[in-house]
């Protein structure tokens, strides 16, 4: 972990790379509008008001994902760490109406057909738009490989689907110099459907992040032989584990000897709680001891 992301949490890292992600929409708007506007370019039109959209979303980021870092408060005795997946709720929501708002236009592009004028500066500010969000996704991922934030991997798949979308632009572009402005349109519905696909898949996992879903069998597996692996351990019954925001909470059951003194019993939870808490994705553990060999338990996790 670098020195800035231990000194306040990724806090400053976060916003730089919500800051980077801002900057560079706004320069992908002024180069694309410009351009658009001066030689009559519909498809250079679209993507830089496309880029509006995004640029909303990164504002989004930048201002309300930074909460994800306050420390708990009397409001939120948990943390906010739910914050983030909401703000990644949000971008997967703008990018996937965005991709329905290029399909309705790559239909009625096949429909009315193209109006596209060529000029090789249009194809120079695509070139340039490519290069920016290349720069942008690149920041934003080297950021994130620390942070391990779904904002911020939200908003570096958008960069991927600018691209997409200014790739798109080219083929328009050089159709009409080749003759065949059709291909507009075509490339602009298949980059259409990738770009709701992914805005939908970022919502969904979101989602499943804000009403703490369980992980997977094999996350509990893990768990369960975290919690057996300790000496003290007799056996493991009714374990949850659920995310709360995009870490996972736990609370579990375990079993150990009814006669040991209290004080040893008090150590031995603190160390599976430590344990636990040592584990990848886990924020927060807690450990109920029972005695064993009463055989009352609802459920153990060991018949899971």
């Amino acid at each position: 972990m670098s020195e800035d992301v231990a000194a306040d949490g990724g806090r400053s890292a976060f916003a730089r790379a919500s800051w980077a992600n801002v900057l560079g929409n706004v320069v992908k708007i002024v180069v694309e509008g410009a351009a658009g506007y001066a030689f009559g370019s519909v498809a250079l039109l679209a993507d830089a008001a496309h880029s509006v959209a995004d640029l909303v979303a990164s504002v989004v980021v930048l201002v309300w994902g930074r909460s994800a870092f306050d420390e708990p408060d009397d409001t939120h005795p948990h943390g906010h760490t739910r914050i983030e997946p909401l703000t990644a709720l949000f971008v997967g929501a703008v990018i996937a109406l965005l991709g329905l708002n290029l399909l309705y236009r790559s239909v009625e592009g096949l429909v009315a057909g193209p109006d596209i004028e060529f000029s090789v500066l249009l194809l120079a500010a695509l070139a340039f738009s490519i290069a920016d969000m290349y720069l942008v996704y690149w920041y934003t991922v080297e950021i994130n490989e620390s942070l391990q934030s779904t904002a911020l991997a939200a908003l570096a798949k958008d960069c991927l689907n600018d691209i997409y979308t200014s790739v798109a632009a080219i083929a328009g572009v050089l159709g009409v110099l080749v003759d065949v402005p059709m291909l507009d349109p075509i490339a602009g519905g298949f980059v259409s459907i990738l770009v709701v696909y992914q805005g939908v898949e970022i919502g969904r996992e979101n989602v499943d992040y804000l009403i703490g879903a369980a992980p997977g069998p094999e996350k509990r597996a893990e768990i369960t032989d975290c919690l057996r692996r300790h000496a003290a351990v007799e056996g493991v019954h009714d374990l949850t584990v659920f995310y709360d925001g995009t870490v996972l909470e736990v609370e579990v059951h375990v079993e150990v000897d009814g006669d040991m003194p209290f004080r040893d019993a008090h150590d031995i939870e603190s160390d599976l709680v430590d344990r636990l808490r040592g584990l990848e994705n886990v924020g927060d553990a807690h450990v109920h001891l029972d005695p064993s060999g009463i055989g009352e338990w609802k459920e153990s996790a060991d018949d899971r």
